[in-house]
This record gives C-alpha cells, sequence and structure tokens, in this order.
C-alpha cells in the first residue's frame, strides 16, 4: 500500500532530517515505526503525506508510492481524496466546531465517490461521541478530542491512515480503548495502518511488523514478535534488563547503554 524508498528530507535547505530511508506497509496490516525523540519519525508521516513545506521541509531524492502511485508533490488534500489520511499527533481538531461539524468536515473527502457519509458507524465505534455529538470539540477530554481525531479519518473512508502519536498524554484506559478501536478497524475493515508510537510494548502488541529509527534512517526492522524478543529492543525501548527480563532498567540506564553502544559502533 506504502512504499518509502530511500527518501532524504531537510528542514530550511540545511537540516537533513531523513537519511536513505527506505519501508514498505503492507495491504490490510499494521505497521509501526518505532524511535526515541527526534529520530524523524513523525517526519516520515509528514513526507508521506506532504505536509513538510508547513514547516520548511523538503523531500530531495527517493520516491514516495501510494496505491503504486509516486505522490511527492500531490497536494494534502488531493492525497486525501485519494485515500490517505494522516491523524496528527495531538488531535488537531477543529477546537471551536462541534464534534458532528468536526466529522462534516472530512466528507469533503468523499465528493465523487460513491461513499456516503455515515454518523452511525462512527458513533457505533465511539459511542461517547454520540453522546457529545453537539458539544464544542475544545471542551472535550484529551481521549475524547483523540476519539473524534481518529473518527475523524474514519468518516474519509481512507485505504490508509498515518497515525502519529496517539496514545500521547491519555490516560491508560483511554488509550486501551483507541487502541482497541485500531485493532477493529484493521481485523474488520482491513485498514492499512503505519503507526507512530511512544509505547514500544503496546505498538508491538498491536502491529504485525516494525521498523525501528534512528537519526533519520532505519537500523532494525523485523516482524512485531521478532522485534520484541530482540535484547536491544528490550533494553532500549521496553526497559528490560539483558540478564533478567522480569527486571526494569531504570530511564538513566538504559540512556546511558544506549550512548556507549552508539560509541563503541
Amino acid at each position: 500500500m506504502l512504499s518509502i524508498e530511500n527518501i532524504e528530507v531537510t528542514y530550511h535547505h540545511t537540516v537533513q532530517a531523513l537519511r536513505g530511508l527506505s519501508l514498505n506497509v503492507p495491504k490490510g496490516k499494521i505497521v509501526a515505526l518505532l524511535g526515541s525523540n527526534g529520530a524523524g519519525k513523525t517526519t516520515t508521516l509528514k513526507a508521506v503525506s506532504n505536509l513538510l513545506a508547513l514547516e520548511n521541509g523538503h523531500v530531495g531524492e527517493g520516491r514516495i508510492l501510494f496505491d503504486g502511485k509516486p505522490i511527492k508533490g500531490i497536494e494534502p488534500d488531493a492525497l486525501v481524496k485519494n485515500g490517505l489520511f494522516h491523524v496528527r499527533e495531538g488531535r488537531r481538531i477543529f477546537a471551536e466546531m462541534s464534534v458532528e461539524d468536526n466529522l462534516t468536515a472530512a466528507t469533503y473527502a468523499l465528493k465523487g465517490r460513491s461513499d456516503k457519509p455515515d454518523y452511525d458507524r462512527i458513533y457505533e465505534f465511539f459511542p461517547r461521541l454520540k453522546e457529545r455529538r453537539n458539544q464544542i470539540a475544545g471542551y472535550l477530554s484529551g481521549g475524547e478530542q483523540q476519539m473524534l481525531a481518529v473518527g475523524r479519518a474514519m468518516m474519509a473512508r481512507p485505504k490508509m491512515i498515518l497515525m502519529d502519536e496517539p496514545s500521547l498524554g491519555l490516560a491508560p484506559q483511554v488509550v486501551a480503548d483507541i487502541f482497541a478501536t485500531v485493532k477493529r478497524l484493521n481485523e474488520e475493515e482491513g485498514m492499512t495502518i503505519l503507526l507512530v508510537e511512544q509505547n514500544a510494548t503496546l505498538a508491538l502488541n498491536l502491529a504485525d511488523y516494525g521498523y525501528i529509527m534512528e537519526n533519520g534512517s532505519v537500523v532494525m526492522e523485523g516482524s512485531a514478535a521478532t522485534l520484541k524478543s530482540d535484547k536491544d529492543i528490550q533494553s532500549f525501548y521496553l526497559g528490560m534488563s539483558e540478564d533478567d527480563s522480569s527486571a526494569r532498567q531504570s530511564f538513566r540506564d538504559v540512556k546511558h547503554y544506549k550512548r556507549r553502544k552508539r560509541w563503541l559502533s
């Protein structure tokens, strides 16, 4: 569904954010993109959805193919109409509009298509949004706003969703509900999803495949099961020590080990 081939991304024509990045997202699968802050995960999603220009970013070398067609340079709204929806970090809802008006805003993607707006489908997935359908979106809780952001994506009937940090700042139970919805979308509707997520345990439990990024490049990839069993991944992202998988390392210990490993390499 999505193929990124050796792309380079720079900001302000000087700062290189992605260096020869390549990855693939098969149709109907969930792929997790993991890495520390500043690794280039969000930049990768923005490169795909062509939002980099808003931040003086530029995709140079390489190709990006969506559903078999090159999409570099295509306007973001056209990409949405073609079936690619980006749920951005921080929700990015229309705070001064009602919940239902936020959902209605996504229906522009359906113009010229046989799909019709289906509010009941969204409300079946998220009953809380139905209860608050006439409420101003800016007054929703963080979890409800995230539900609305996902519901707005669903309203556009995309082939693929790019999802950036859906668990950010949310209570554990709300995160569990959001991830259950993502899993349901994938299993029941065959939705293809590229997921950026800081919570590596959650992401790898949900995903079929994963990529690990550092400094703008992929440094490791594999099935979710393979990555979960890898000692480095356990130490760096799952907080497990190498000599005792049931123990937890402190954040300082993990960071020290990472620095030492990079220096030795």
